[in-house]
């Protein structure tokens, strides 16, 4: 009796997996039609609505915006994107935004928007952003925040930038900084390592008539060599879409990626020309100091806590590179090192992010925002 009780049950464990197993593979069947449905008839499946926001201040090359909602407060926290990438790097999509999220944490925040770049644009260095564009940024958001101390936030080349503005103006209202995959040892980078001897060979010529002569970097160079960092995942795209065809979330993150990489912008001629012969060829960053013709900037004099995160997975950015910060901030207040899994833009807006470097940063403002 008891071995037919047996058989019984195990017959009977069988049909119920066949049964969840059928019910699994209907759902997933009708989910997929549905996102398809989506994606054909209403444009897509992602929430690309952008955070409400309102002008606070505009000038050359920088548009300032405070964002609805948040404790009026609470001290400032200003977004500060690189150059050449759009400003929705912050506020991807809905459900992944890092905007929305310290907004619904009830943060005071703000965000600086580069705009376009033309050229006519094309003899703005490194020293626009440092002298102007963000001492103006950062000081137009304290005021509209009562006199309040400002918290930055910011995403690779932004927050070599913050830093450096930091550096050189030791006056201006920084509470604290906060880096995303910002990397200062370019010796330490994959992509880069294969070209940097024959830039070296040819003294720098190698692409200097290229970038004299369009006044910059073009922004479509600027968007392929963005998908090239990634390029197994450009060659697999169309097979990860169709085995996702379920997974809402999955596609909704791949179209905000996609227009992420359309609204890719130019790099002036002279700021291009300064990145690659300082940062490129001399590597001049991992030192901790930058030479703008005569004039020494030095990352030692950061002064403010610092938070350094790099993505396990860049290729732009990998965790050597952007580890390199911590040698050279002998100064800052506190200096905080984490890693956090994703790509360039996904340490800072994949899926996984809202999970790991939103808690850093969170973690981070928690002990010098309040």
């Amino acid at each position: 009796m008891s071995e037919l009780a047996s058989e019984s049950s195990s017959q009977g464990d069988r049909e119920r997996r066949r049964r969840a197993w059928r019910g699994d593979v209907v759902s997933r069947v009708s989910d997929a039609t549905g996102n398809v449905l989506d994606k054909v008839l209403r444009g897509g499946v992602a929430d690309l609505r952008p955070m409400p926001r309102t002008l606070i201040d505009k000038g050359p090359n920088r548009s300032v915006y405070r964002f609805v909602g948040g404790d009026p407060r609470g001290e400032p926290v200003l977004l500060v994107p690189p150059l050449a990438a759009p400003a929705l790097c912050f506020d991807l999509r809905r459900g992944c935004s890092l905007a929305e999220h310290l907004v619904d944490d009830g943060r005071r925040l703000y965000l600086v928007d580069y705009g376009t770049v033309r050229f006519s644009d094309r003899r703005l260095g490194l020293e626009h952003w440092i002298d102007e564009v963000l001492p103006r940024t950062v000081r137009a958001v304290s005021k509209d925040a009562g006199g309040a101390p400002v918290h930055v936030v910011a995403w690779c080349l932004g927050g070599i930038l913050s830093l450096l503005t930091h550096a050189d103006q030791a006056d201006l209202p920084i509470a604290s900084i906060a880096t995303v995959a910002a990397p200062i040892d370019m010796t330490a980078i994959p992509l880069i390592a294969p070209i940097k001897p024959l830039a070296d060979l040819t003294n720098g010529w190698i692409l200097t008539p290229v970038y004299r002569l369009l006044g910059g970097a073009p922004r479509a160079l600027v968007k392929r060599a963005f998908q090239l960092s990634a390029f197994d995942k450009m060659v697999t795209k169309p097979y990860a879409i169709a085995s996702h065809l379920d997974d809402r979330d999955f596609l909704a993150q791949l179209e905000a990626v996609d227009r992420f990489t359309d609204n890719m912008v130019a790099y002036p001629g002279r700021t291009f020309g300064q990145m690659y012969h300082r940062f490129f060829r001399a590597n001049d960053l991992a030192e901790g100091e930058v030479d703008f013709g005569g004039r020494r900037i030095s990352l030692r004099e950061v002064k403010a806590p610092v938070l350094v995160v790099a993505g396990t997975g860049d290729g732009i950015a990998p965790q050597r590179a952007v580890h390199k910060l911590v040698d050279v901030l002998d100064n800052a207040a506190e200096v905080r090192f984490e890693t956090a899994p994703g790509g360039h833009l996904g340490v800072l807006a994949g899926r996984g992010a809202r999970a790991t470097t939103w808690r850093h940063i969170d973690d981070f403002l928690d002990t010098h925002a309040g």
